[in-house]
């Protein structure tokens, strides 16, 4: 599968109604995030089962400021619609395959049961 554009109409529903969605913010004046992209695309082509989202902070910078995002790139994975990973900087191949299996391994029983158990006021 392919990378696809995300944006504010449509970011919302895309993380949460896909199992694992990994997300790249980026800026095409940024060289760390052309770096980062070829990298993207070929996992997003291995991994055709996942679906891989590309923001461009540029053109949606409410969402990117929605999102707190700080520095490009940002790789962003949300898995049954929970952010389950959230990291600053162009991955290396193999660290992107690191994160992609760690997440299809989480037990996502644990994940929600970790979430209600922060207290009140704790989350984000």
């Amino acid at each position: 599968m392919a990378t696809i554009a995300l944006t504010a109409e449509n970011f919302e529903k895309t993380v949460t109604d896909s199992g694992i969605v990994l997300v790249d913010w980026w800026a095409a004046w940024c060289g760390p995030c052309r770096m980062f992209a070829p990298v993207f695309e070929a996992a997003s082509q291995t991994h055709a089962d996942l679906v891989f989202g590309k923001v461009d902070t540029e053109a949606e910078r409410g969402l990117a400021s929605a999102a707190r995002i700080s520095s490009i790139p940002t790789l962003m994975v949300f898995r049954d619609g929970i952010l389950v990973f959230s990291q600053p900087g162009a991955l290396p191949a193999p660290a992107l395959e690191q994160v992609i299996d760690a997440v299809r391994n989480l037990n996502m029983d644990e994940v929600r049961a970790s979430i209600e158990s922060e207290p009140a006021g704790a989350k984000g």
